[in-house]
């Protein structure tokens, strides 16, 4: 059962809840039961292909059986088929495997075919939401991605991050050795090395990345010494193995290079750099004919392979370009030798490409090659000779002359940085455009432009006295004029005061009876009046005429949706976003809200993609992305899309506010709180970022500036219940219980709203569970409707081990939300703990309503168990269990049921895990005794 704790029962919202659900899922087929066992033994025993033949059995059984999907990623990557491996996790992914058991070797794949810029860029990598042994891995991953990048400072700081999350494990020295190394800060690398080796003198790679270090110093003889040590603990390690045989070939050791290259050709007999080597040892040796050959083998691996995965790989580019080249293939060696050069700029093989181009006649493009290779490396006298020989072939002597003079002087050219200009931000300056427009409003009130634009932006920020007064200043002047006279009511219908707003409605209907704005403002006074044929009367009269108005439409589907005509409300937004033009995305965020208030979140996600469709960068745009994310459990695309959204609303305090909320739900504190800051940088008193800009601190340990703003809250709107519910969070926060329930009941009587009363209920729970029990009783008397409280309420009685009256209380709740997800699951659980056969049942609804939530997925698979359906319980937990690998409960279950039927180790595996994760006091003492029984 997943139950909130109560100090946060306020912020719980609803799981996304889905309007045609799936089936429950039928019983197990025994077969691809024995398919995956057998899939599991091979796969343990390093058979990956006769494990990838059995998965796919599975799957072609169960193309849902999520175990059997992770499975099979893994072992396609072993089997390096690696764009398989890659699809493979894809599908684990969107069928809901969770992404900790996913993220690394996923990245390994992608990092495996040339792609090392996904796994810095792509959500599927990001490291928020990944235990802490996944970050740790998935750290040394990127520091590896952007080595291949040539970004240094992330790589760095990507083997930091890992060190401070496992500073015993040689790891991140290793991944540092070879970002120093491409960043030329040869001491740094050999003091990585050798930290590697103090931490571990007993690990290969350790000594191989310090021979690696050594090699460039260049310290030959004493890098073979590592290289030696690497070899002696691991006897076909292959890096080292190539590394020795090059530090042989150019130390003339001939026959020992011999060597390790025949050994290089047992342990990895494709391993293009050994087939290199074998070419260079055989033209070393005079053995033409047996170069030429080895250099054509090499071609012939490497050659099939799509250049794209080879993109970030440089070495084995550059191997490909030298084969080729070797050949005198110079058009086949040229894409391989550009590969180097855009991964690696400034590098030797600058000389050989030029040497290509020269032989092409295309002098202007090796000019261009030397001339930036040389300005990187001004001491290359070879590189200078050649690009003299360039300018002379072209008959500009002077500047032949001039470069070997340069070259002669060998001094180094200090590099040139130059800084970036700051652009302009533009309109999104809301806070210097209302600067701006007031300083001119200010010297003239009759200036209508400045004037509207100012009352609009003092109403669009928040600031609707401020609009109201432009507003009435300008209406004064201009009494006719019907836009003007409909942006003063909206002022003032913004300020409260819904007399004066129709007021000015009317009047701006009476100045012009066909201005549609004006009659859709009165049409929507009506609605908040409930007076919805009064309003459908008008709103139709309209559509007569204006059948393609899109904010007409927009206020239909509002009529609709408040008359209970969902699939209506619906049709008239899509109507509109056909309407819309190709860069307006409006109507199509409005199908996002409305589907989102509904709990439709499959629909919700399509009329996203129409709004991206025409405003993919566009900030109402990416908050919708991000709701829609948070609606389908997804944080981290959540928080990615809020990222780029806070950057694009720069100086819009309402927005920004939004977004913030967003981030502190998604799990971003820090995030919203920098947000909020950019918005009260803009206007320092706006009162929903003060407000959360307060919790914030909270969250992040700061309750001294908690406590200042939530008293100049008070000091602001001392009328409001917020600034006493904040002084109460703070109370709560310092442990003063009885000031905190004092601050949230002055808060509820003054707001009277269900959520101020539940945070005086979650605040009397903490101290007397019985009294909170009763003072929800007492508020649902008069208030039946309130499904917060009834879930709160329900909660409680669970946790206190009132069931009767937790079931009651949830069927309370199912009543007024006959499709709730979680009441239904924690119904289900209610009903387990009676020992009611119709609790299998009640999570299968659950099930329906959310096929895809791990715990609900696990509260089923325990309730089949209990209704005697262990191999549909077994299909379940194990589906629940890689979903959500950290839910202690359903590994518990599913630990349960292993051992029930006999798999004794996976069986101690999981209960062992449940019981380390936390597992809940009511299942512990079972938990422990069913485990001492498997040993």
């Amino acid at each position: 059962m997943k139950t909130l704790p109560l100090p946060s029962l306020r912020r719980a919202t609803l799981a996304a809840l889905l309007a045609v659900a799936a089936a429950a899922a039928g019983a197990a087929d025994p077969k691809a039961t024995q398919f995956y066992e057998d899939a599991l033994l091979r796969f343990e025993k390093k058979d990956y292909a006769g494990a990838v033949v059995q998965l796919k059995n599975v799957l072609k059984a169960d193309a849902r059986n999520l175990s059997a999907q992770l499975l099979l990623g893994k072992a396609l990557l072993e089997n390096n088929e690696l764009s398989a491996a890659e699809v493979a996790f894809n599908e684990a992914l969107r069928l809901g495997v969770n992404r900790g058991e996913v993220a690394v070797p996923l990245a390994r794949a992608v990092i495996n075919q040339g792609k090392p810029d996904e796994v810095l860029n792509d959500t599927r990598f990001a490291l928020e939401g990944l235990p802490a042994p996944a970050r740790y891995q998935m750290l040394l991953l990127r520091a590896n991605a952007a080595t291949d990048l040539a970004d240094v400072r992330t790589a760095l700081k990507a083997a930091e991050d890992a060190r401070a999350i496992d500073a015993a494990d040689p790891g991140s020295w290793i991944a540092e050795v070879p970002v120093r190394i491409r960043a030329r800060q040869n001491k740094e690398a050999l003091a990585a090395a050798d930290k590697a080796v103090a931490l571990a003198p007993a690990q290969a790679d350790a000594h191989f990345v310090r021979g690696e270090a050594l090699h460039v110093v260049p310290d030959l003889k004493t890098a073979l010494v590592s290289y030696d040590k690497a070899l002696s603990l691991d006897p076909s390690h292959v890096g080292a193995l190539v590394a020795r045989a090059g530090v042989h070939m150019d130390l003339n050791g001939v026959e020992a290079a011999a060597r390790d290259i025949v050994a290089v050709g047992k342990a990895a007999p494709r391993d293009p750099r050994g087939v290199y080597l074998k070419a260079l040892l055989a033209e070393r040796q005079g053995r033409a004919a047996d170069a030429r050959s080895a250099l054509n083998e090499l071609t012939g691996m490497l050659d099939p392979i799509p250049l794209q995965f080879l993109r970030y790989r440089p070495q084995t580019q550059m191997l490909g370009g030298m084969a080729h080249y070797s050949l005198g293939q110079y058009e086949k060696a040229k894409p391989y030798l550009e590969g180097v050069l855009r991964s690696q700029p400034g590098h030797p093989v600058s000389k050989v490409v030029a040497n290509i181009h020269l032989a092409d006649r295309n002098v202007d493009r090796a000019v261009e090659l030397l001339d930036g290779y040389t300005r990187a490396n001004p001491g290359d006298a070879q590189a200078m000779l050649l690009l003299a020989s360039a300018h002379m072939s072209q008959g500009r002597h002077a500047r032949a002359t001039q470069i070997m003079q340069e070259a002669l002087k060998t001094t180094d050219q200090p590099q040139l940085r130059t800084a970036l200009g700051l652009s302009l931000v533009g309109g999104a300056r809301y806070g210097a455009a209302i600067k701006e427009l007031d300083a001119v409003f200010s010297k003239d009130p009759r200036s209508l432009q400045a004037g509207y634009a100012l009352a609009s932006l003092y109403v669009q920020s928040g600031q609707a006295g401020a609009g109201v007064r432009v507003a009435e200043t300008l209406a004064k002047h201009y009494p006719d004029n019907p836009g003007l006279l409909n942006l003063l009511g909206t002022a003032r219908q913004s300020k409260g005061d819904s007399t004066g707003a129709r007021t000015a409605f009317e009047a701006a209907a009476a100045a012009d009876p066909a201005f549609v704005p004006a009659q859709l403002s009165l049409a929507r006074l009506e609605m908040d009046a409930k007076a919805l044929p009064k309003a459908a009367a008008r709103l139709n009269a309209l559509l007569v005429k204006n059948d393609k108005h899109l904010d007409l439409l927009g206020a239909l589907s509002v009529l609709a949706e408040r008359s209970g005509q969902l699939v209506d409300a619906q049709r008239w937004l899509l109507k509109a976003d056909e309407h819309a033009g190709i860069d307006n995305p409006a109507p199509a965020l409005a199908l996002v809200d409305l589907n989102l208030r509904h709990g439709q979140t499959e629909p919700a996600r399509e009329a996203l993609k129409r709004a991206q469709n025409k405003a993919p960068d566009g900030v109402p745009t990416l908050i919708a992305a991000a709701r829609v994310a948070l609606a389908g459990g997804d944080s981290v695309g959540a928080r990615s899309s809020l990222t780029r959204a806070s950057t694009h609303a720069s100086h819009n305090p309402p927005q920004l506010t939004q977004i913030a909320l967003l981030q502190s739900q998604s799990g971003a504190p820090q995030a919203a709180a920098y947000t909020l800051d950019k918005a009260l940088g803009e206007r320092a008193d706006y009162l929903p970022a003060l407000a959360l800009r307060a919790e914030m601190d909270l969250r992040l340990g700061e309750p001294a500036k908690a406590e200042q703003k939530a008293r100049q809250i008070l000091a602001l709107q001392p009328k409001l219940g917020l600034g006493h519910a904040l002084l109460g969070d703070l109370a709560s926060a310092r442990g003063q219980r009885e000031a905190a329930i004092a601050a949230y009941r002055q808060a509820h009587e003054l707001d009277k709203s269900s959520e101020s009363f539940m945070r005086l209920f979650a605040a009397t729970a903490r101290r007397d569970s019985a009294a909170a029990q009763r003072l929800a009783e007492q508020w649902l008397g008069p208030n039946p409707a309130d499904t917060t409280v009834w879930r709160a309420l329900a909660d409680t009685q669970f946790v206190a081990g009132n069931l009767p009256g937790a079931r009651r209380s949830y069927e309370s709740l199912i009543k007024l939300r006959p499709a709730d997800a979680e009441g239904l699951n924690n119904l289900a659980n209610v009903m387990l703990g009676q020992r009611d056969v119709g609790a299998l049942r009640t999570a299968e609804l659950a099930l329906a309503q959310a096929p895809g939530t791990p715990h609900i997925i696990g509260t089923t698979g325990w309730a089949a168990f209990k209704a005697g359906q262990p191999d549909r319980a077994l299909q379940l937990l194990r589906e629940a269990r890689v979903r959500d690998p950290a839910n202690a409960d359903t590994r518990y279950f599913l630990g349960s049921v292993l051992a029930s039927q006999g798999s004794k180790t996976e069986a101690r595996g999981e209960l062992a895990a449940a019981l380390k994760a936390g597992l809940a006091t009511s299942y512990r003492g079972d938990a422990e005794k069913l485990l001492s029984t498997l040993d």
